[in-house]
């Protein structure tokens, strides 16, 4: 972490909820009970397929995350990082990490900023599970959407460096890079309310919500019809999935790829702007705050800044696209809330994450509202 000028001017009093939520989400702790695993087994498999490998090896786990539990191997000469599927019952085609590896490889070649992909490993008599490892980029992680870490001035630049990155990204060829099987062309919000939707409506334990009843019923009635773009897309991106350069606004790496597929693109825009009707005590959110007072550019602008960047002339529904994303973020925090339930979270604030399922609904229910529902 690089220290910066402290501008808190025109944050919400609801920021020092993320403060307190960052702080917990920052470094790595002794591997928690429960999630650890055969670290001899690992460190032979790491020396039989990690390229200048060289122990002895310690093992930390990373405080952040919800899905797939990631890890900090060190050793004398370098670190690594490892992702692994979580134990237990798991839904089926989730927390793929051989999908996270392989979109990784695959822009790597691009130049793309991803961390470079060492080793992948399906063998789970290794350490139990599916997992892979990656290099470890040095940077900084902003879990804050206010960046109060960045002096005012500047923030404007690390909110178009995240605008560009998606941009870039969007703009892949993904069959150039092998990745025309990585997931269907066209129809992708359908086979996401679909699948987020039988999800959401067979997990008994999780429980229903009603503002979820009705925003799922909404949404499968009214897809925008020019919504059939299909690009390959992130799926999660918050500025607290991407690495920074310590003292630059530049992104270093793109991290957390478990949701990436080929889709809707102004979906993915959308997922990512959210940033800015999302409560900042949820995940990473500007609700609530003074952006003028930050020096961070409004929503219209920065929407504007992707579609000149794509070369697209407007967004179409875009109040739909963003009821959309509420709906989907509610649909993965009730999968968390489910796995809480279950014992086989992976992170320990997925409590928090489990409590908020009813609140992204509501404001899901409110974008569609805004979108015209009745």
């Amino acid at each position: 972490m690089v220290a910066g000028t402290q501008d808190q001017a025109g944050l919400p009093a609801s920021a020092r909820l993320v403060s307190h939520q960052a702080l917990d989400n920052v470094g790595t702790t002794p591997v928690r009970a429960g999630y650890g695993f055969d670290e001899e087994g690992l460190e032979r498999w790491m020396l039989a397929h990690v390229g200048g490998y060289v122990g002895p090896l310690t093992v930390e786990q990373f405080k952040g995350g919800q899905s797939n539990p990631t890890y900090k191997l060190t050793t004398r000469a370098r670190a690594y990082v490892l992702r692994r599927k979580p134990r237990g019952v798991l839904l089926k085609g989730a927390h793929a990490v051989d999908r996270e590896a392989r979109v990784m490889a695959a822009l790597g070649k691009t130049g793309f900023p991803v961390p470079g992909i060492l080793g992948l490993c399906t063998d789970e008599s290794v350490i139990g599970t599916w997992f892979y490892v990656m290099e470890m980029v040095a940077g900084r992680i902003h879990w804050d959407a206010t960046f109060p870490e960045v002096p005012r001035g500047e923030r404007a630049a690390y909110f178009d460096a995240m605008n560009d990155t998606l941009a870039r990204l969007h703009s892949v060829d993904f069959r150039s890079v092998g990745l025309e099987d990585f997931g269907r062309v066209g129809g992708y919000l359908e086979r996401q309310l679909g699948r987020l939707g039988k999800q959401y409506l067979e997990d008994e334990l999780a429980g229903r919500d009603p503002f979820m009843d009705r925003l799922l019923e909404w949404l499968r009635a009214h897809i925008p019809a020019a919504s059939d773009s299909t690009t390959l897309i992130h799926g999660d991106l918050r500025c607290d999935n991407m690495i920074f350069h310590p003292t630059q606004p530049r992104v270093l790496a793109v991290l957390d790829w478990e949701l990436a597929t080929l889709g809707d693109p102004l979906a993915d825009f959308a997922y990512h702007a959210m940033m800015y009707r999302m409560p900042p005590a949820i995940v990473a959110g500007l609700a609530g705050a003074d952006l003028g007072a930050l020096g961070i550019p409004d929503e219209k602008s920065y929407v504007a800044a992707y579609l000149r960047r794509t070369g697209r002339p407007e967004l179409p529904a875009y109040d739909y696209y963003v009821a959309f994303n509420f709906f989907r973020l509610a649909a993965i925090f009730h999968g968390i809330k489910g796995r809480a339930m279950r014992g086989t979270a992976a992170s320990a604030q997925a409590l928090e994450r489990a409590a908020s399922f009813s609140e992204l609904a509501r404001l899901g229910w409110e974008q569609a509202r805004r979108a015209g529902a009745l």
